[in-house]
């Protein structure tokens, strides 16, 4: 159906460049003519909405729900702004980055947006999809206007002086049923894409504990480790406290005000330190003196194991700087005996004890730190040396096929995004010609989590919701 779409016969140079050629019976228009601001005052115990940059605008309750961010909105509602369904709303310092759409509820945003009416002759759908491409939201950047990025704002009367393309309403009827379920069908691909990344997550984490507990013999005798996150581990492998096998060093404590700048090296922090990864790019300084270069610097095979944040998560330091610090809020780990313990295997045990809440404090699924004497007291499994070496390698061969596997299915959902954002562009400005083809579709029952699917886009990370001020609206909810 849609490698059927074919250019429209006839086109016209719109004279506004984002919209390039559009469609010869289609209008061109000031938004002057296409909305009306409204400015009605809401009720306080209606629903708060949010404007978001993937999701456009959603209940403020959904977005609580499907992140950490907490309800940061005035008690006194008295000013909200009132929204009705089919009304546009937007952030005035995030439209340029998306942060618009079309409301299917009635509810309450802050009085620092701006509600804009379509008026007669706009679907609301179809504007929605119009407001929400690339094109727009490059043509809303233009014409913000504030001393930095952050300040930008796209004012009202600046909204009213962009231009967009009005397809006579049958046809914006015919394209938002087009879209609508193009964009259902690829939701639908993109869940099933998700659904696997998620098994191929959980059978990593399967593999993983199962090789550090158990090791890769299916017929080894067991015997109780006496760790309940462990269960039974093979009867010929130590289960030791981490003190005995490894020392363990806390790095430097950065003081702002006693750098000299006579011994400056870099140096990691907590947030370098991925499962797995360290990363090297644009790292801080410190000074670190010569004399405590065999304390607080790494070498290569150094274990690093985060102290705070997702306590235990942990990395292999490889060398990549000749000489690079950590700070206290990262341990290094090394062996007292490299010919009898692999770092690499305790790499992956402490990949296990994450996955199983070892380093949970009673009620809480984590501590809030991983001290010294915490770690060196936790009890793990340490098999004859040339086990471990074995038992990493394998575990190194065997979560690279799931990893790549991972990463191909990554592609490909942003490969389907990408298809979808360039589609609904083409589709909404008049480059593609869907009147025949939305005419063939299927009648369809909505389904509600292809609307709102959790996770398709990343909006814990980028939603924006209703603040009081143009300055705080990103920080609110």
């Amino acid at each position: 159906m849609i490698t059927d779409l074919r250019p429209y016969p006839a086109m016209k140079d719109s004279g506004v460049p984002w919209l390039g050629e559009v469609p010869e019976h289609w209008r061109v228009l000031p938004n002057r003519t296409v909305f009306t601001e409204v400015n009605e005052r809401g009720r306080a115990e209606a629903d708060m909405l949010s404007v978001t940059i993937m999701r456009g605008v959603i209940r403020q309750q959904v977005l609580l729900e499907d992140s950490s961010k907490k309800d940061g909105s005035n008690r006194d509602k008295s000013a909200y702004k009132l929204v009705r369904p089919g009304d546009i709303a937007y952030n005035k310092m995030r439209a340029w980055q998306g942060a618009l759409g079309v409301s299917e509820y009635e509810g309450i945003v802050s009085p620092a947006y701006v509600v804009q009416r379509p008026r007669e002759g706009a679907a609301p759908r179809y504007v929605h999809y119009l407001l929400r491409t690339p094109g727009f939201a490059k043509e809303a950047e233009r014409w913000s206007y504030g001393i930095t990025s952050d300040m930008w704002s796209l004012r009202p009367e600046h909204f009213k002086m962009i231009y967009s393309c009005l397809p006579p309403e049958s046809e914006q009827t015919a394209i938002v049923r087009f879209l609508d379920h193009a964009d259902r069908r690829i939701r639908r691909y993109i869940r099933a894409k998700q659904k696997l990344i998620k098994l191929l997550k959980e059978q990593k984490q399967a593999i993983i504990h199962r090789a550090v507990t158990r090791g890769l013999d299916p017929n080894v005798r067991l015997k109780p480790s006496g760790v309940e996150w462990l269960g039974d581990v093979p009867e010929h492998w130590e289960v030791a406290a981490l003190r005995h096998r490894y020392s363990q060093v806390l790095g430097k404590m950065l003081d702002a005000k006693r750098i000299t700048g006579e011994s400056l090296l870099p140096y990691l922090r907590n947030t370098d330190v991925q499962w797995g990864r360290i990363n090297v790019d644009r790292l801080p300084q410190m000074d670190i003196a010569p004399a405590e270069y065999e304390r607080y610097t790494v070498r290569p095979g150094d274990l690093l194991v985060c102290e705070g944040g997702e306590v235990g998560r942990a990395a292999i330091w490889v060398g990549t700087l000749p000489l690079c610090g950590f700070q206290k809020a990262l341990h290094r780990l090394r062996p007292f005996n490299p010919d009898r313990d692999t770092p690499r295997f305790l790499y992956f045990t402490l990949r296990a004890a994450a996955i199983s809440n070892a380093f949970s404090d009673g009620h809480v699924s984590t501590i809030a730190h991983l001290t010294g004497d915490k770690l060196r007291s936790h009890l793990f499994p340490f098999p004859p040396a040339e086990e471990q070496a074995s038992i990493a390698q394998w575990l190194d061969a065997a979560l690279e096929k799931i990893d790549g596997a991972n990463e191909c299915t990554a592609r490909q959902i942003n490969l389907l995004r990408e298809y979808r954002t360039r589609l609904i562009a083409d589709v909404v400005a008049g480059k593609l010609d869907v009147r025949e083809a939305a005419t063939r579709l299927p009648d369809e029952v909505e389904e509600a989590e292809a609307i709102g699917e959790v996770g398709d886009e990343g909006d814990a990370d980028e939603m924006r919701s209703g603040g009081d001020s143009e300055a705080g609206e990103e920080a609110e909810v």
